[in-house]
């Protein structure tokens, strides 16, 4: 099986772990010995750099789902192909496991790439009539409390019509991609990440009739802060957060920007599903 000669460059992103970066060595010099440029990619700024992901062929990003959020959130504007090769546990996004990864590269690239789109959000943080914050994500927009026994109080609208005010430990705002994470936990659906929709979840709701809701991406979504406690904050996809005050308006909306996820060969959605959920 050989690999196809338009695949010239391919870098990678490597978590900050000597496994890691040990297998992304690896992976380096087999890609070189197929004739495809690469370069090891080992901190943030450097992914973030033009230079580093213009030009692309695909991105491997080593670690685990967790890396991918991080990678996806910062070259989502470049159109890049991700795949990743799963070193941490879960490996929802992360499919390719490093026992058999350079039999599958083999594979992968011996044929035009297969990618599944996947919808991601628009978040904004205003403050004062100022937006404060602005940034993409492939999983979920979270409004939590940061005090086990408090209760975070927020009002949520969907384009200009209020639909409720969620009183419990907060809500979660996700992709389809992001139904099998944080989302999932809560009681939230699974929702198939081709799909293009945004998920409400409240989350330890205080009123047992509050239930997740499933809305089109047509208006955007708008949360507002309505507990005077200063003890909420926002997080996107689980990695960063800014916290909370009273009055603040959070506006999630539908990415102009996409994540193209790589799929490999061999399993579809439906079996990761079942691997990863223990289905029978």
């Amino acid at each position: 099986m050989e690999i196809l000669p338009f695949y010239k460059k391919i870098n990678i992103f490597s978590k900050a772990s000597k496994e890691a970066k040990d297998f992304s060595l690896k992976l380096r010099e087999w890609l070189n010995l197929h004739s495809i440029e690469s370069e090891v990619i080992e901190n943030l700024a450097d992914l973030e750099k033009e230079e580093n992901l213009k030009d692309l062929d695909m991105l491997v990003v080593v670690g685990g789902d967790g890396s991918l959020l991080i990678t996806a959130r910062r070259v989502a504007k470049y159109n890049v192909p991700i795949i990743g090769v799963n070193l941490g546990r879960l490996g929802f996004l992360t499919e390719i496991n490093k026992e058999n990864a350079f039999n599958l590269f083999k594979v992968i690239l011996s044929k035009p790439l297969c990618i599944s789109r996947r919808m991601m959000l628009r978040v904004s943080l205003y403050r004062d009539g100022k937006e404060i914050l602005v940034a993409d994500v492939l999983n979920d927009v979270v409004v939590n409390k940061a005090i086990l026994a408090r209760i975070v109080d927020v009002a949520v609208y969907v384009g200009d019509r209020y639909i409720t005010t969620y009183n419990g430990d907060g809500i979660i705002i996700s992709t389809p991609n992001g139904s099998t994470g944080y989302a999932l936990s809560a009681g939230g659906p699974i929702v198939y990440p081709m799909m293009e929709v945004f998920i409400v979840v409240p989350i330890c709701p205080h009123t047992l009739t509050d239930r997740p809701i499933i809305l089109p991406t047509l208006e955007p979504i708008t949360i507002n802060i309505v507990s005077k406690e200063k003890d909420a904050w926002l997080t996107l996809d689980g990695q960063e957060g800014t916290q909370l005050f009273y009055g603040d308006k959070i506006v999630v909306k539908q990415s102009p920007y996409y994540t193209h996820l790589v799929r490999t060969p061999y399993k579809n959605y439906f079996d990761i599903l079942r691997e990863k959920l223990n289905w029978k």
